[in-house]
């Protein structure tokens, strides 16, 4: 069986931390065993290891999110790369498409197909495994995992089993309810035994390479990425499950949740404090979450959630929180963002009127990490380097730097930096307004900048 991972979102749920660059999987705010803070997608991928399913295992995601996924996971976990953000059919398709023909994956090959955020035991991934046993013994098109709810919700869609579960462990589906009433979810719970839909599905490869044929659509990879803008927006859950007969569903009674909003998301971290503030003693189920090196103080609040990042402050009562999404329409991009060298905080950006921006950044870099080599179009950068020692490159020839060290790169001036030890850089840019972003990369490891680089 092949597992596979999808990671999307826009991030506005979980704004201001979360945003177009950094979705909610990426937010270290959860505790592993070591205490230690972890994003959901940490978590899943540990828990994934766990069970013994990592070699067979892969993760489709955006081009944006590359980055930060091999940041945050390794680059050694296989990619599935969606050139844009066209919901799950599309995302499904073309990950049926790279397993086809790209890893030449046999037709009856079983694939499972889950989110990558979910709030989970590790025991809920023994029911994954299981779907392969399930589907082969039933033949059917589709089998699910159905999570018996413990109270009536609006935010899921349910799964309407046709009967009991039988011995084997699974049910008949008879139809779907796309996030009911609460009304309406108690009814469907007290009398039909209705599951939360969880997002978790298996297939045989050749079940949706036979539906990619009938829609007309490539079945290589390559060519599915030439049309991948061609391709419907639209939910895999719409567009397939919905439309496909025989499909099972087996019920897990255990532990599960979407934390998908401030107030679910919480509701599960160890920490009432992360960052720099304080919490008054009468502030009860008060949560502060700040990145950024202004303090904080929460005084006489309960039940309120207060989020800080480069990006904005939010400060709501928790059950309001997810209608954060209905208010974010500030026309700015990301002010933070986790790279696969380090991190970079945008501290000041001015527009003037004669067209011209300066931004002011400060950049992290890991230790034997590096930035591409690279110059820019339009605009000129000065460096001042903070902390640490790093090998630094510019138009070919090298010097080591270090903390004081000053460098100006002017425009269409090839350059790169290597951390010895942890680096921090205060990077001030000029340019020519929307112009000035525009940059030419030659090489993107160390080792290809020191074959190229003679003067080195």
């Amino acid at each position: 069986m092949k597992l596979v991972l999808l990671s999307g979102g826009s991030g506005k749920r979980l704004w201001p931390l979360s945003n177009d660059a950094r979705s909610k999987q990426f937010l270290k705010v959860l505790e592993d065993e070591q205490h230690q803070l972890v994003s959901m997608v940490q978590r899943v991928w540990g828990q994934i290891a766990e069970k013994g399913l990592s070699e067979n295992s892969y993760i489709a995601t955006g081009k944006s999110q590359v980055e930060m996924m091999q940041s945050q996971i390794g680059r050694h976990v296989p990619l599935i790369i969606e050139p844009e953000r066209r919901d799950t059919f599309a995302a499904i398709a073309l990950t049926a498409a790279y397993l086809y023909s790209e890893q030449e994956v046999g037709l009856d090959e079983v694939i499972a197909i889950l989110p990558v955020d979910p709030y989970v035991e590790s025991r809920f991934f023994d029911e994954v495994k299981q779907l392969e046993n399930v589907l082969l013994a039933t033949e059917a098109n589709l089998a699910l995992i159905g999570v018996k709810p413990t109270y009536p919700s609006s935010k899921y869609g349910y799964i309407i089993p046709s009967g009991d579960q039988n011995s084997v462990g699974y049910c008949d589906v008879n139809r779907f309810e796309e996030k009911p009433s609460e009304e309406r979810a108690a009814e469907l719970i007290e009398e039909h035994h209705a599951l939360w839909n969880c997002g978790v599905f298996a297939f045989k490869l050749g079940f949706l390479i036979q539906l990619l044929e009938q829609k007309g659509l490539p079945l290589h990879y390559k060519e599915l990425l030439k049309q991948y803008h061609t391709l419907p927006k639209v939910s895999f859950d719409y567009e397939v499950v919905e439309q496909t007969s025989h499909i099972v569903v087996r019920p897990y009674e255990g532990y599960w949740k979407d934390l998908g909003t401030w107030n679910t998301l919480t509701e599960e971290m160890g920490n009432h404090l992360i960052g720099k503030g304080m919490i008054s003693e009468d502030s009860i189920n008060t949560h502060l979450i700040n990145e950024i090196d202004i303090p904080v103080s929460i005084l006489g609040l309960s039940n309120v959630v207060v989020a800080v990042s480069p990006d904005g402050i939010l400060v709501s009562e928790k059950t309001a929180s997810p209608r954060v999404k209905d208010f974010i329409n500030y026309n700015q991009g990301p002010k933070f963002e986790e790279r696969s060298w380090g991190w970079a905080r945008i501290l000041d950006d001015q527009h003037y009127d004669d067209g011209r921006s300066v931004v002011t950044k400060r950049v992290g870099i890991l230790p034997g990490r590096n930035i591409s080599y690279q110059l820019h179009i339009n605009r000129e950068e000065v460096w001042t380097i903070v902390k640490g020692e790093g090998e630094f490159v510019q138009n070919g020839n090298y010097m080591k730097v270090r903390a004081g060290n000053v460098l100006h790169i002017p425009m269409k001036t090839l350059h790169s930096i290597r951390a010895v030890s942890e680096l921090e850089i205060i990077i001030v840019q000029s340019g020519n307004g929307e112009e000035d972003s525009r940059i030419v990369e030659l090489y993107n490891t160390w080792e290809e900048v020191e074959e190229h680089c003679t003067n080195m």
